[in-house]
């Protein structure tokens, strides 16, 4: 039954028994201490009392008579009424009474101790006497050469101390119940607001809840990351952390969580998470990988904000790894334009074909071979160069693609290339990347612009590593857009079904992550030089030059000295 409990209740519950339990311990002790005060101060009121009368020169006067009792009977009895005691009696030294409240215990025997002030010593004490229990104090009375003549006892019942004492118990009662009142509703409020912080769950429950949580933060594939409204990053999961380059999950201190600029974060992204601003599948380029950012706000429960407003404790953000699937677009893009440049040389021969036949049928021999060689020369020449010059099947054929395509757009693609022949070492996938953003932002600048329409591809390859130049005839360089061309989301053209500004983002991405450089001027058009290292292992015995090192294009890096269109 209890395990079903909420936090609030066995609080409250707990709280409730430690508030009785600290009163009755208090109180009991407070009953103890009120009693035995009460005790203490009639004993110490007797004592006055006692003194008093022994000090009075009448009690040692009616001591040397033959009938004490004539003279200190109605002294006593007066002493008492105004006193408000129960008994005085004065007594000889061997306990015969000469007063006492009743007259026909005159004469008789004391009942109590009176060694000690036969002694000449004042002491107190509770005893039982003809009127039963009662506190009282024994004075002695001396004369001048310090022999004790009589003795003087003045108390009061048991029953009379007890009710002074009762008089006490209504405070101590009322303390008691303020203290109830006030544990009972300290521990309400404390678990009015638990109940609503952890929203009527108990502690069995919230542990079962926090194992699924922690459960699903490592389990699930998309990276997770929780910012506060201070900027300090309360927590992140394992995707998160391999997606971001975080050493490690979390903060080892969770007291004092780490804050966004002590993240190894990229320039984009922690500025994203700074914002706070919504995010809906907003695409960022972090260091060699692509990522979808979803971003919102963290809100709670309406209760716990002022006046019944929602209070926000931060952002919450999800983060995507894209880069396979970018990669594998640039690819299908390669093979669309391959496939369009098929397409558009089918058409061609096809004409060319209709044409060399119908001038065979006209017997017209001589002019259909020269046309058939002519054609063969012209449609040959571009593969002739590119696999002669460049040893790479795959970058001739997007070339090849990007020819016809341009032609297709009455745009003329003059392909120059120069060197060794080879890629130098560099992935293929890099290659499409650049070259193909590259092209196909040139080819739509040229398009655009007035005849004649051109764009100049020089591709020079050699042991140190790839240069390439991509030149169009198009508007220009639009100053403006220097800052921010390669910037993602960033273009100048319309938009488009699949969006735009994230070709040359791309291919900024790749020149950096290879190590390369990208400088781009606006004569005559835009022109974009990239420079990428040969993909050469170092050799340990001679450290020196880091692979990379030019001469060549050692202009500003990717994106630093950039102007232009965008992609």
């Amino acid at each position: 039954m209890i395990h079903r409990w909420s936090i609030a209740r066995r609080l409250f519950v707990a709280n409730l028994l430690i508030v009785v339990s600290f009163i009755a311990v208090v109180g009991t002790a407070a009953y103890v201490d009120a009693r035995d005060r009460t005790y203490s101060e009639a004993g110490l009121r007797m004592t006055g009392i006692a003194t008093s009368i022994a000090s009075n020169p009448l009690v040692l006067q009616a001591a040397g008579t033959r009938d004490p009792s004539s003279m200190l009977q109605p002294y006593a009895l007066d002493v008492m009424e105004e006193a408000h005691v129960d008994f005085i009696t004065i007594m000889a030294p061997d306990r015969t009474r000469w007063t006492h409240p009743r007259n026909e215990e005159l004469g008789k025997p004391y009942i109590g101790s009176i060694d000690a002030a036969l002694r000449g010593e004042t002491f107190t004490e509770v005893t039982s006497g003809t009127l039963g229990p009662s506190v009282r104090t024994i004075v002695p009375v001396k004369d001048d050469a310090g022999t004790v003549r009589a003795l003087v006892a003045a108390g009061v019942t048991v029953g009379t101390v007890d009710v002074a004492f009762a008089a006490r118990l209504p405070a101590l009662a009322a303390i008691g119940l303020a203290l109830l009142v006030g544990g009972s509703l300290a521990s309400w409020l404390l678990g009015r607001y638990l109940r609503r912080v952890t929203r009527g769950w108990g502690p069995e429950q919230l542990s079962q809840l926090f194992a699924y949580y922690e459960s699903v933060l490592h389990s699930v594939r998309e990276g997770l990351i929780l910012i506060d409204t201070r900027g300090r990053v309360v927590m992140y999961n394992d995707q998160a952390a391999e997606l971001l380059g975080l050493a490690q999950t979390g903060s080892s201190d969770p007291t004092r969580p780490p804050s966004l600029s002590d993240l190894p974060l990229d320039e984009g992204l922690r500025g994203l998470f700074e914002s706070g601003r919504p995010a809906s599948d907003e695409i960022v380029l972090t260091g060699s990988r692509v990522l979808v950012v979803n971003q919102g706000p963290a809100k709670g429960p309406e209760a716990f904000g002022p006046r019944g407003r929602t209070p926000v404790y931060g952002t919450v953000a999800t983060l995507r790894d894209r880069t396979e699937i970018e990669a594998l677009g640039n690819e299908l893009e390669t093979m669309r334009t391959l496939s369009d440049a098929l397409r558009a040389q089918t058409h061609e021969h096809a004409n060319r074909l209709h044409t060399m036949v119908s001038l065979l049928e006209l017997g017209r021999t001589q002019e259909a071979l020269d046309f058939a060689t002519k054609d063969l020369e012209l449609s040959q020449q571009l593969t002739d160069d590119m696999v002669s010059s460049v040893d790479e099947p795959v970058l001739g054929a997007l070339v090849m693609g990007k020819a016809a395509e341009a032609h297709e757009r009455g745009v003329h693609l003059e392909v120059t290339a120069l060197g060794s022949g080879t890629s130098a070492g560099i992935a293929v996938q890099d290659l499409v990347t650049v070259l193909g953003n590259l092209l196909d932002n040139a080819i739509d600048a040229a398009a655009d612009a007035p005849p004649p329409r051109r764009v100049e591809l020089t591709v020079e390859s050699d042991e140190e590593g790839l240069d390439i130049a991509v030149h169009d005839s198009g508007a220009g360089i639009d100053p403006v857009s220097a800052e921010n061309m390669f910037r993602h989301g960033f273009s100048t053209k319309p938009a488009g079904p699949g969006g735009r500004g994230i070709g040359l983002a791309l291919v900024r991405q790749a020149v950096q992550r290879l190590g390369g450089s990208l400088v781009i001027n606006g004569r005559r058009g835009a022109k974009f030089e990239v420079f990428l290292p040969a993909a050469v292992v170092p050799d340990p015995a001679a450290p020196g030059n880091p692979p990379g090192a030019r001469k060549r294009n050692t202009g500003a890096a990717a994106g630093t000295d950039a102007a232009g269109k965008g992609a």
